[in-house]
């Protein structure tokens, strides 16, 4: 097995406001959490930006997760995620970000980040025994509705610990 060796991608030195292809090593599932029309953080522009902002603080353990603009191409992407043309419907989508090598910008290709337009497949955690807080919340959800329904829209259970859930509420 190889160690994972962290390198500084050239485009860090530029100290974005954005989220970037600098800041995206594999594709990665994020939550926007809301999508405002904001003025150009950069001040190169006094251009609006449909700017992405994310229920994720960090993008990695000790990185601040910046916002991102969302460009034509994602703007579509997200309007299509969520069925809605309006900004302001934008709410809680979790979407895939990852970097496309071959993005056009003008006469040149550089790397740019794309949302994809196929709604990213997000597993639940599962409960153990282990997790005692939760498991208890658990264990009280089974006594009071009888059922577990409730608490597997957020977690799943292996068969065995049903079981054992079912025992303690009992």
């Amino acid at each position: 097995m190889s160690a994972i060796i962290e390198k500084t991608h050239y485009r860090k030195a530029f100290n974005s406001p954005y989220l970037s292809s600098a800041d995206i090593v594999e594709p990665t599932v994020l939550t926007i959490k809301y999508v405002r029309l904001e003025l150009d953080q950069t001040k190169k522009t006094k251009d609006l930006f449909n700017t992405a902002h994310f229920a994720e603080t960090e993008i990695r353990q000790g990185e601040k997760l910046k916002p991102m603009i969302l460009n034509a191409f994602n703007s579509t992407s997200v309007k299509d995620l969520v069925g809605s043309h309006f900004i302001d419907d934008w709410n809680n989508v979790p979407v895939n970000i990852y970097v496309d090598t071959n993005v056009k910008f003008g006469r040149d290709t550089v790397e740019g980040l794309r949302i994809s337009r196929i709604p990213p497949v997000l597993q639940k955690p599962e409960l153990t025994p282990t997790d005692d807080a939760k498991w208890l919340r658990a264990v009280a959800a089974f006594k009071a509705q009888g059922n577990l329904n409730a608490v597997l829209k957020h977690v799943t259970i292996s068969p065995e610990n049903i079981d054992l859930i079912k025992s303690q509420a009992a």
